[in-house]
């Protein structure tokens, strides 16, 4: 009986398919993600920078009329120092960096 099981090899290539075929479907997948959180930060990058090229100022001049008068008004949006020209080398425009932890050795 020992022999007859020792020697029985049904369902061996099965099972060494099936681990064979997950391990390829998991190694896919996590190169698959990376790459999406990748984009997703890229994207998340490009809304961020969208959103700080906006200009807020406004302004608006005074009205007379008949018997009342209203003053204007004017906001300046500033120079925030992000918003400069002049960026440090490794970091992307209007102060967004992505950091890279640095592996450790054995």
């Amino acid at each position: 009986m020992f022999q007859q099981f020792w020697n029985d090899e049904n369902g061996f290539v099965v099972s060494t398919e099936l681990v064979l075929i997950a391990t390829v479907l998991v190694l896919g997948m996590i190169v698959g993600l990376t790459t999406l959180r990748d984009q997703v930060i890229a994207e998340l990058a490009d809304v961020a920078a969208a959103f700080s090229n906006s200009n807020q100022s406004y302004s608006f001049s005074g009205i007379t009329g008949h018997s009342s008068s209203t003053a204007g008004s004017i906001f300046d949006d500033n120079t925030d120092f992000c918003d400069s020209s002049t960026q440090p080398s490794g970091s992307f425009a209007h102060c967004i960096s992505i950091v890279v932890a640095e592996a450790e050795g054995p």
